[in-house]
């Protein structure tokens, strides 16, 4: 019986993945939610809050590369194990920071500490589960990670009158010590799985993965759909609510509960039905040229104001779920020994996305307002250059002449 067939298997492997990428995915789209107390707190402007919160997104971005090299090299068990007693410490210098320079730093730790959630839960399924089975997994994993955000929006709101918002990051960071100690406990054994491939030569990889035709395809899509939900997701969600369609904060945090929870809807499908499809013949590239497509539809709904925006932002939601097939998909060009080099390559294209997009969409509503344009006009328009950005990149993923190997 292999591993993957093992009864333990689910606690062994998937449930330490599962709460790593829960816990990541809640502290990636808290501060949607803490936003207007932290803005209060701080007078940030929009740009400062926007550079504050994207600084989870530059640092998670800067690990990806050596987190690729470390997951090939190590295994993710003390990858993983270890990053996270870093995102236990960020979290708790968050709960204590006193100023914007504070807090920047600590969230900046906090997205170094779990750079690694979701690409060595990747790892692992790569090592220890068959081909056909990817796409579920990474659907099951991508839907841990939708509760994190559900729990990021409507029940955190309700946990801030009661906590407070330094409250939540002293409960976050003993939650992530404790699963730090899981992962340590529960994953099986790595060390048979380091790579045997000299520094030198790995680094050489590395650099011609991001030179790769097959990546290069990959890597607009990743930056401006991937990186651009996780910004809309994170943070940008509740200002729009509230100054576009003239929402309360209690009813903005519903609005990205009911995104979360299409997320999630999304991702349980592709984890029940994936492999099943696979074998099919529909690919993870197929799942972005229609889930991708689809986005860019409800996306200009939502740009347009007309219509159901609560039936919008859920079809957000769900079809979000094409973003975890950009790793399978680019990864599949490659051979399977790179793919933490390449899946954390495409990782940190997608986080770049998620830090450019965030910080400037918050330089853009300054400058916008300076000028005499209403917030909600501002939001509108920053909006339309996002989806711009995600046609142009959208285009190669439907236009190939013949796939290079």
């Amino acid at each position: 019986m292999s591993l993957s067939q093992r009864p333990t298997t689910w606690v062994m492997i998937f449930l330490p993945f599962a709460l790593g990428y829960y816990l990541s995915y809640l502290l990636r789209t808290v501060n949607a939610v803490i936003s207007p107390e932290l803005t209060q707190d701080l007078a940030l402007s929009a740009a400062d809050l926007g550079l504050l919160t994207s600084a989870y997104f530059l640092t998670f971005g800067i690990a990806q590369i050596p987190l690729g090299i470390a997951l090939d090299r190590y295994g993710p068990k003390r990858v993983l194990g270890s990053l996270l007693l870093l995102a236990a410490g960020g979290s708790a210098a968050f709960a204590m920071g006193d100023s914007l320079g504070q807090l920047t730093l600590a969230r900046g730790l906090i997205g170094l500490g779990v750079s690694a959630c979701l690409m060595a839960s990747l790892k692992g399924f790569a090592m220890w589960y068959p081909a056909e089975r990817q796409s579920s997994m990474t659907g099951f994993i991508m839907a841990a990670g939708a509760l994190g955000a559900l729990t990021a929006s409507t029940p955190m709101e309700a946990m801030l009158p009661i906590l407070g918002w330094r409250g939540v990051f002293w409960l976050i960071a003993c939650l992530a010590t404790v699963l730090s100690v899981f992962v340590f406990i529960a994953l099986p054994g790595d060390a048979q799985q380091t790579s045997p491939e000299s520094l030198g030569s790995t680094l050489k990889s590395v650099a011609k993965i991001f030179v790769a035709p097959n990546f290069l395809r990959f890597a607009g899509s990743a930056t401006f759909f991937t990186g651009g939900f996780m910004a809309l997701q994170s943070l940008w969600a509740v200002p729009w609510l509230m100054n576009v369609n003239d929402l309360p904060l209690s009813q903005a945090a519903s609005y990205l509960m009911t995104l979360n929870l299409g997320m999630l809807v999304g991702q349980l499908s592709v984890g029940i039905f994936g492999t099943r499809l696979s074998q099919r013949g529909i690919t993870p590239l197929n799942f972005m040229q229609i889930g991708y497509g689809l986005m860019l539809i409800v996306q200009g709904l939502i740009l347009s104001g007309w219509g159901p925006i609560l039936v919008f932002w859920f079809m957000l939601g769900v079809l979000s779920a094409a973003n975890a097939q950009t790793y399978i998909a680019t990864a599949s060009n490659f051979p399977k020994s790179s793919f933490g080099r390449v899946s954390t390559a495409i990782n940190l294209m997608a986080f770049a996305g998620a830090f450019i997009v965030q910080w400037g969409l918050g330089i853009a509503l300054d400058v916008l307002q300076q000028n005499g344009v209403s917030i909600s006009g501002s939001l509108r328009i920053a909006f339309a250059g996002l989806i711009a950005l995600q046609v142009m990149s959208y285009i190669p993923l439907i236009y190939k002449k013949r796939v290079i190997k």
